[in-house]
C-alpha cells in the first residue's frame, strides 16, 4: 500500500514508521504480464473510480490492489484462481497509469461505493474479496458499510489503522500533521527525486529486485494528486471501531522477515493488538517475507488463499 523510504537493515515495520512522515508511493508485485485471452472487462459495470477485469467462471472472488498499485499485483495468483474461481481484478483510479478526474476531491469512500455498485451491477452473492495493504482496508470498510454484500475477506498486511504503525498511543488527530505532511512531499518531490525515492523505498518492500523494479514504474505512472489524496485518507482512516460489530469472516495475513524486515515477534504484537477487537479474526504469519507477501511467498499464499475461499 505504501511504498515510503525505508532505510537498510531496519524492519520493515520501523521503516513504514518513519516513511509515513516522509512519503513516497509506490507498490506492485510484478512485471506488466500479457491478460489472459478469456479475460474480460465487466460489460455491465463502468465508473471513473476504478475498472474491473474478469477472468475464469466460478464462485466469485473480488481482488483490490494497494496503493499506488496495479492490478497486474495479482496476475499470477488470478490466472492461477482463474480455472475454478470467476475473479474479478480491481484496478484504482489514479494509480499505475489509470486515468485520475477527480483533482483534490475524496479517494477511498467513493471507491467503497463503486465497490458496492459493481457487486450489485455484475449479480455478484456474497463474493469473496482479498485486498492487499490500502486495498486490505478497502475490503474491511467495504464489509463494514455494506455487510450484505460481502461474504468473507482476506486483508493482506494491512492494519485497520495504518498510523497505529507510530505507536498504540496514536488517534486520527494525531497523526493528521504526518499525514499533511506526507501528502504535500508526495506533490512537492520532483520527479527525479520522486522516482530515487521510490526506488530507495522498494527495497523494503519486497525482495525480488524484478518486482522491485515493476514498484517503482507503477509508482512513476500514478497521479500526484491522487496519491497525495489517497495517503491522507489512508493515514487518517480508522476502522477499530467497527471491528466488534462485524459479522463478516476475516483473515488477516501479514509478514515477517527477519533478514531486514518486520521480526515475527514485532509483527505478531502489532497484528493481535490492533485486530484484537475482530470477532473470529484468523491471523496468520508468513515468515520470509516483506510487504508484498504473494510475490515473495507466492506458493505459501496460494496454500493460504485455498484454505479462506474453502472455509
Amino acid at each position: 500500500m505504501h511504498n515510503f523510504r525505508s532505510l537498510s537493515g531496519r524492519s520493515i515495520l520501523r521503516a513504514l514508521v518513519l516513511a509515513s512522515a516522509l512519503l513516497l508511493a509506490g507498490g506492485v508485485l510484478s512485471l506488466i504480464a500479457p491478460r489472459l485471452a478469456a479475460a474480460q472487462t465487466a460489460p455491465a459495470f463502468t465508473s471513473d473510480r476504478l475498472s474491473v477485469e474478469v477472468l475464469g467462471e466460478g464462485p466469485d472472488v473480488i481482488f483490490i490492489p494497494g496503493y499506488a498499485s496495479s492490478r497486474e499485483v495479482w496476475r499470477a495468483e488470478a490466472e492461477r484462481l482463474s480455472a475454478t474461481h470467476r475473479v474479478h481484478m480491481v484496478q484504482l483510479a489514479g494509480f499505475a497509469g489509470e486515468p485520475w478526474a477527480h483533482g483534490d476531491g475524496p479517494f477511498v469512500q467513493p471507491v467503497i461505493d463503486e465497490l458496492a455498485r459493481y457487486i450489485g451491477a455484475a449479480g455478484l452473492e456474497a463474493p469473496a474479496v482479498i485486498g492487499h495493504s490500502m486495498g486490505g482496508m478497502s475490503a474491511l470498510m467495504l464489509a463494514q458499510q455494506y455487510p450484505a454484500l460481502v461474504g468473507k475477506v482476506m486483508s493482506v498486511d494491512s492494519l485497520p489503522f495504518f498510523s497505529a504503525l507510530f505507536g498504540p498511543q496514536v488517534t486520527v488527530d494525531t497523526a493528521r500533521p504526518f499525514a499533511e505532511q506526507a501528502a504535500a512531499a508526495t506533490l512537492s518531490a520532483d520527479d527525479a527525486t520522486f522516482r530515487a525515492n521510490q526506488t530507495q523505498g522498494a527495497v523494503g518492500y519486497v525482495n525480488d529486485p524484478a518486482t522491485r523494479a515493476a514498484m517503482v514504474e507503477w509508482g512513476t505512472a500514478s497521479d500526484r494528486q491522487a496519491l497525495a489524496t489517497a495517503i491522507r485518507e489512508v493515514m487518517l482512516t480508522d476502522l477499530r471501531p467497527g471491528l466488534a460489530a462485524m459479522t463478516t469472516p476475516v483473515w488477516a495475513v501479514y509478514a515477517s522477515d527477519a533478514n531486514g524486515g518486520a521480526p515475527a515477534a514485532m509483527a505478531d504484537a502489532l497484528w493481535q493488538r490492533e485486530y484484537a477487537t475482530l470477532p473470529g479474526v484468523t491471523l496468520i504469519r508468513v515468515d520470509d517475507s516483506r510487504h508484498f507477501i504473494m510475490a515473495d511467498q507466492p506458493e505459501r499464499f496460494s496454500e493460504i488463499v485455498d484454505r479462506f475461499l474453502a472455509e
